[in-house]
């Protein structure tokens, strides 16, 4: 399907991709920790018809450099962009750090239907990166909502990885530490998305180096279950933490961290994914 992209410099950096006949799907996508604007991912869902919103939601100007206090208005206004473009059925698709955005925003903006979260979280994690003073430290919360910081799980700086340094590192049992020394912090810190009305579709690799994503995902699920509300899990045990939706290159290797998970085992959870994907945002689940 022919497509059309429109660069977007204000209120963020980002691009909407159009397919040629009008769409009633729109779909913002969210990056992780990367920083960048997925052009890939969203000319992917434009390509069935979809309308996508593909946004540099920190790191951009006037915005801060790390995911630190990131407003969640950040994501409420790119939704009331898409809806304002003719969208009647709104959905977000994030992974990692993206996907705990979309969570978050699914919770506080009921015009969210769906979300598609890769990789996600259960809860609010502290800042990554530095904020817009520059200062990294003391952590603080990755999101405000109205000015106000949500709780969250801070880092524990006692852990230290176990490979060598001289090579790419795999953080997840700093999570998993962190998650332990600040037991009492994280009921608090919980996402609530048994609050949200949206559809909730969540893909998780057991093999993920970077958190524990799949177990993240039970829980979530496990929520939504208790609430009666709907939700989806694709897991694969051995995927790690990018999988890779059809037509999608393989990520490509980082030279600091490890994600886990093999090309194959990614690219095959995203394939078990991509019907869920497509079937959630057309249909409604």
């Amino acid at each position: 399907m022919e497509v059309t992209e429109r660069e977007l410099t204000h209120p963020w950096e980002g691009v909407l991709i159009t397919p040629s006949a009008s769409a009633d799907v729109g779909v913002l996508v969210l990056a992780g920790s990367s920083g960048r604007i997925d052009r890939e991912r969203a000319r992917l869902l434009a390509e069935q018809g979809i309308a996508a919103l593909a946004i540099r939601w920190f790191g951009g100007p006037g915005q801060a450099p790390g995911i630190c206090e990131i407003p969640l208005e950040t994501f409420i206004d790119a939704v009331d962009l898409l809806r304002s473009d003719g969208a009647r059925r709104i959905g977000i698709l994030g992974v990692s750090k993206g996907a705990e955005a979309a969570l978050l925003t699914a919770v506080h903006d009921p015009h969210v239907d769906v979300v598609i979260a890769l990789s996600p979280t259960s809860r609010v994690w502290c800042n990554v990166g530095p904020g817009r003073d520059g200062e990294r430290l003391p952590y603080r919360s990755s999101w405000t909502r109205r000015g106000e910081p949500l709780p969250f799980v801070p880092m524990d700086d006692s852990w230290t990885a176990t490979q060598p340094s001289s090579g790419p590192i795999a953080i997840r049992e700093w999570y998993e530490l962190s998650e332990k020394t600040f037991h009492h912090l994280v009921a608090p810190a919980e996402i609530p998305v048994e609050k949200a009305r949206a559809d909730l579709l969540l893909v998780a690799g057991g093999d993920d180096a970077m958190w524990p994503s799949l177990p993240f995902a039970e829980h979530l699920a496990q929520r939504r279950r208790a609430a009666d509300a709907p939700v989806r899990l694709i897991a694969r045990h051995d995927a790690g933490h990018r999988p890779r939706l059809p037509g999608e290159s393989p990520a490509s290797a980082s030279p600091h961290f490890q994600y886990g998970g093999t090309t194959e085992a990614d690219a095959l959870l995203g394939a078990a994914a991509w019907p869920h994907v497509l079937d959630m945002l057309g249909s409604g689940g």
